[in-house]
């Protein structure tokens, strides 16, 4: 037979709540703490018992004004939990008590239920595991998850004005940043397969050539270079792309000396290449492309023809009919069919393809397409992939679209504020896509007939400045 203590109605009543499950708090409001305490009973007890022991014995002791019944009524003690398991006569577990009160308050309240020793006619021992700041958790929570909405924003797009983000951005991107050789040269992925490469100083410099659509790009790590560099720059064109300083000559000067170097291209006077914006990038190398394929061997017949040919233009077309007839691996076909709004109207003679009105019709409304998507798309380094009925299907930042394209089936057009590389065409013309618009085309070394490939530039909606291929 269990024998406790008695308690007045207004304990009774709230222990029957209690066990009947029907037990009404007022709302706790802002909870700032939980005081965590443990306890050992030398008998079988139950959760009611507990929770009148806590109630009853500590009634009184610290003033009306701190009594638990009191201080839940007005919001600054929530509901008590405590977990009970009884095993051969005796009991132990834990309660927790969330509380709005300050600092000071909740620690009398805890050391008050420490003074119990006994739950009804059994040896009790009270005791305080800790008083956890919900608010320092709350924070820490809210922090996790700032960065994590971070993480998931770098993913869709880049602010160039937002240094603070670099980081993020890159740890955001992994692959597309990798190691070459015993001394882990950073570099982009492009590397192992293009037919040239950009030296640059350091990894930061990698990293934003990245931004700019570069992926051939590796670091020399320092003024001496490592042995590697003149393994991977065998029988390749070698770019030099050095800081605007005073170190950029010394190291330009060493390169010199181990390496071929074909050209030479500075970051603006007193400025590092990992401080210009992908743009001002793509500025300074925008006829890296052209001067590559001026250097590859051409037959001298072609040269020729072209020759004689650009004799009977117009000085204004002249470049863009180069383009045209140069390449004998036809590399530009797709471009030279064109869209109906080019600038560039190049004389039927040297077309290589006829279109029928039908074709004229689709070609505008391409075009319209085009123009109505390009303020909205330029400058933010995100491609978009247009279904055949011209609605927008997948829209990711240009650094993915390569991976995200072959998921496009049914994709009929593809606009990106970026450059078109051999991969991105190679890749689309497996998903079906028919138009590739961007800024620039970059080492079209295969023809892909089935795509028609054009520029910005060409379709008038910003100024020619022949870097369709740089």
């Amino acid at each position: 037979m269990r024998v406790f203590y008695i308690l007045n109605n207004n304990h009774l009543n709230m222990i029957n709540k209690i066990n009947n499950e029907v037990m009404k708090i007022p709302n706790t409001g802002i909870v700032k703490y939980h005081v965590k305490l443990k306890f050992e009973v030398d008998g079988l007890v139950e959760k009611a018992d507990i929770i009148g022991a806590i109630f009853g014995q500590t009634e009184g002791l610290l003033g009306p004004e701190m009594n638990l019944n009191e201080l839940q009524k007005v919001s600054k003690v929530g509901r008590i939990e405590v977990n009970v398991d009884s095993k051969s006569n005796s009991a132990r577990g834990d309660a927790l008590i969330p509380m709005s009160t300050d600092i000071s308050t909740a620690a009398l309240i805890a050391a008050a239920i420490e003074s119990i020793d006994k739950v009804g006619p059994f040896q009790a021992k009270f005791s305080l595991i800790g008083i956890d700041d919900i608010r320092a958790i709350k924070k820490k929570i809210i922090v996790d998850r700032a960065k994590k909405i971070v993480q998931e924003w770098a993913t869709k797009t880049i602010s160039e004005g937002e240094e603070m983000l670099k980081d993020v951005y890159d740890a955001s991107k992994p692959g597309r940043l990798t190691t070459f050789g015993k001394a882990q040269l950073a570099c982009g992925v492009g590397v192992y397969d293009s037919e040239w490469i950009i030296l640059v100083e350091g990894r930061a410099d990698v990293i934003n050539l990245l931004r700019a659509g570069y992926d051939n790009a590796i670091a020399i790590e320092g003024a001496k270079i490592d042995e590697t560099i003149l393994k991977l720059t065998q029988g390749k064109k070698i770019i030099a792309f050095i800081d605007g300083d005073r170190a950029g000559d010394l190291i330009l000067k060493e390169l010199q000396g181990l390496v071929k170097i074909d050209k030479v291209y500075r970051a603006p006077t007193g400025r590092e290449v990992e401080e210009c914006t992908p743009l001002e990038i793509s500025e300074i190398l925008k006829d890296v492309q052209e001067y590559i394929k001026n250097i590859n061997v051409y037959k001298p017949q072609i040269e020729s023809q072209i020759q004689t040919k650009n004799n009977l233009l117009n000085p204004q077309v002249q470049s863009q009919i180069n383009t045209v007839n140069m390449d004998k691996d036809n590399i530009n076909k797709p471009q030279s069919k064109g869209l109906i709004d080019s600038n560039i109207n190049i004389d039927s003679n040297y077309s290589s393809t006829e279109k029928d009105h039908s074709h004229i019709e689709e070609d505008k409304e391409i075009v319209s397409t085009i123009k109505q998507i390009f303020p909205q798309i330029n400058e933010t380094l995100e491609a978009i992939i247009f279904d055949k009925s011209l609605k927008s299907m997948i829209k990711v930042p240009v650094s993915d679209i390569v991976k995200k394209v072959s998921d496009a089936h049914g994709g009929k057009l593809l606009i990106l504020d970026g450059i078109i590389t051999q991969r991105l065409v190679e890749a689309a013309n497996k998903a079906g896509i028919q138009y590739i618009i961007g800024h620039r085309t970059s080492n079209l070394k295969k023809p892909v007939t089935n795509i028609q490939i054009q520029t910005f530039s060409d379709i008038g909606l910003i100024k020619q400045n022949n870097n369709n291929n740089g």
